[in-house]
């Protein structure tokens, strides 16, 4: 049985993979918090700012990488080849365990916008759904995901025509609560949750046609467009809320359009936020079956989920697991508010990235410093909960290592 994806996405399909992961439920609730963390609608600008320099830092040393080593990872394979086994697989087991904490999530997500009274088993469904479409195939979850990423575009751009063409208070307006630099900080670390998807392209490298020209394409297209469409939504509903409105609000962009004056969008915005996050989940769950493969191939997880479908050239077995256990904590808890922690995992899976690109020399050796201290910075600057359940599942997987380590030496 082969061992190997087969490559069919091209440019466009990895940057609309991309679009999906990072223009997904995130833009619809993480203004919010990261409005009260800033203080004001000009630091919130000011903050996603931040998060969108290292952002294309993380994305220059991701295609760096993902053109030398285009294979199913992601990070965990450029650790793996650049600092060291342990790193890599450090950089794996964050993101193995906080992206199946963030899919759950987002499927508890599209159960409450859809149907609040069985939002449990909605969510199920989205799963065992999105599950059975990556099954089929990675090219049918990307005919899949331009649907989706057309709709929730659509959705945000009318969200955005809609405020620009009302007045409300000034965009500079704000919370009462003040600001301060590390307001500004946990803000950009907030807002950098809504960015991280590009990594799905690089964690798709084995399925890419002509990595080396496609990946250092789609990388930054992909991350350009996410930007423009943040900052466009952000300024569109300061403008209408103003930061202190903003701030408390729980479905911003919903109550943006009502307080326009075009309350009567309010259940497509809803619907488009259900959508959004059937995309982050259906890219997710794409992601982390990817990298728990790359992992397996090594032992690091059991080795029978390295297999790959010898139809449908898929890591079937790694995407049945990843999608059994998010049906399972989807069906019987709501991680959605205790998820902070999967931030602090994506920054610190990126700079294992930026540190591996850095071995790399040459001029993008600048922004790989750049990126590393701006990941560091912004996952120690995220609130201290956060932190500490991160730096925990670190720390548990760490420990793992070492154990099976000096079990496989006795």
């Amino acid at each position: 049985m082969t061992r190997e994806l087969r490559r069919t996405l091209g440019v466009f399909d990895a940057v609309v993979i991309g679009l999906g992961a990072m223009i997904g439920a995130g833009i619809f609730v993480a203004l919010a918090p990261a409005a009260r963390a800033a203080g004001s609608g000009t630091l919130l600008l000011v903050g996603l700012a931040l998060a969108a320099v290292v952002a294309y830092c993380n994305a220059t040393a991701s295609a760096r990488l993902a053109a030398l080593y285009p294979a199913s990872g992601g990070t965990y394979v450029y650790g793996r080849e650049r600092l060291g086994t342990f790193w890599g697989y450090l950089a794996g087991w964050g993101f193995v365990v906080g992206k199946t904490a963030s899919c759950a999530a987002m499927a508890l997500t599209v159960g409450t916008y859809l149907w609040p009274e069985q939002g449990h088993a909605v969510a199920v469904g989205a799963v065992v759904l999105l599950t059975a479409v990556n099954y089929a195939g990675v090219q049918k979850s990307a005919w899949l995901t331009r649907a989706i990423v057309g709709v929730v575009l659509a959705v945000l751009v009318g969200v955005v025509v809609v405020c620009l063409g009302a007045a409300g208070p000034s965009v500079g307006s704000g919370t009462g609560s003040g600001g301060s630099a590390g307001g500004v900080l946990q803000a950009a670390g907030l807002l950098f949750f809504a960015f991280a998807g590009y990594a799905r392209i690089a964690t798709l490298g084995e399925e890419v046609r002509d990595p080396a020209r496609t990946i250092p394409r789609a990388i930054p297209l992909a991350l350009g467009i996410a930007l423009v469409v943040y900052a466009c939504v952000a300024v569109a509903v300061l403008s209408v809320l103003g930061a202190a409105e903003l701030a408390s609000s729980p479905a911003p962009l919903a109550d943006a359009v009502w307080a326009a004056g075009a309350g009567e969008l309010a259940p497509a915005v809803r619907a488009g936020a259900a959508v959004a996050a059937l995309g982050s989940l259906l890219a997710l769950i794409l992601g982390v079956s990817r990298t728990t493969l790359a992992m397996a191939r090594d032992g690091h997880l059991p080795r029978k989920l390295a297999a790959v479908h010898p139809r449908f050239q898929v890591p079937h077995r790694a995407e049945l697991a990843v999608g059994a256990v998010v049906a399972v904590v989807a069906a019987l808890g709501d991680v959605r508010g205790a998820i902070g922690f999967s931030s602090f995992g994506v920054l610190a899976y990126y700079a294992v990235a930026n540190a591996s690109a850095w071995t790399l020399g040459g001029r993008g050796r600048a922004s790989a410093v750049v990126g590393f201290v701006g990941c560091v910075g912004l996952a120690f600057a995220l609130p201290v909960a956060s932190v500490a359940a991160g730096a925990g599942v670190l720390a548990l997987g760490a420990a793992a290592y070492g154990w099976r380590r000096r079990a496989g030496s006795r």
